[in-house]
């Protein structure tokens, strides 16, 4: 007589499985980290009523605070947004008693190697990765989205940006991130056409030494 098994002993291993199988789409669903500004990134304050002209896109200076003659008593570098908005009202307050306003970080981020339009960007911090290469003009024709390096706080990596159940293309970007995509290799370009240049040149000069 077959002795059955426990039904918890049942389903353990496909439970298993299946979590194993939805790890990379929890973590890419994870909540995002709280943006946090560094120097060089940006602080877009929008202003409503009478006082919107004083609103813009400003730097954040190397001592972390506000590049704007406005906003400079305003530190923005390695505080919690709520802190930014808080010194944002305190300044705004001195000109309208209950002042309507927005503050929204932009982080700066490079975007470089095999794609169309490659820059220093200023991007919203719910910027995926692949986003940011889109706006760079997305890969050129020899661009590889599956090999695109990530360098983040120091720590290098090689990401692939073309399979969505490993959850690198929807990473969100952060401050000082430097994005570069790999050049795809060509045989020909690289290795076949070069020796047959140098052949063609040892061929010349050889016709040199023979010709009467």
């Amino acid at each position: 007589m077959t002795r059955k098994r426990p039904f918890l002993a049942r389903v353990r291993v496909p439970l298993l499985l299946a979590l194993l199988a939805l790890a990379p789409a929890l973590r890419a669903q994870a909540p995002a980290e709280p943006p946090v500004l560094s120097p060089g990134d940006q602080v877009r304050i929008v202003v409503w009523g009478s006082n919107e002209k004083m609103g813009g896109d400003f730097e954040v200076a190397g001592d972390g605070t506000i590049a704007h003659p406005l906003f400079r008593e305003v530190r923005a570098a390695g505080v919690p947004m709520q802190q930014v908005e808080a010194g944002v009202r305190r300044v705004l307050g001195v000109y309208e008693a209950n002042p309507q306003f927005l503050v929204e970080p932009l982080f700066r981020v490079s975007v470089t190697g095999e794609v169309r339009q490659p820059n220093l960007l200023v991007l919203r911090p719910e910027t995926t990765l692949l986003q940011a290469v889109a706006r760079a003009g997305g890969v050129n024709e020899r661009g590889r989205l599956d090999r695109v390096h990530l360098v983040r706080n120091g720590q290098a990596q090689v990401l692939d940006l073309t399979r969505p159940e490993l959850g690198h293309a929807q990473m969100l970007i952060r401050s000082g991130d430097q994005v570069r995509v790999e050049r795809r290799s060509n045989v020909f370009r690289e290795y076949v056409a070069p020796s047959a240049s140098i052949v063609a040149a040892l061929a010349a000069v050889a016709r040199l030494f023979v010709s009467p």
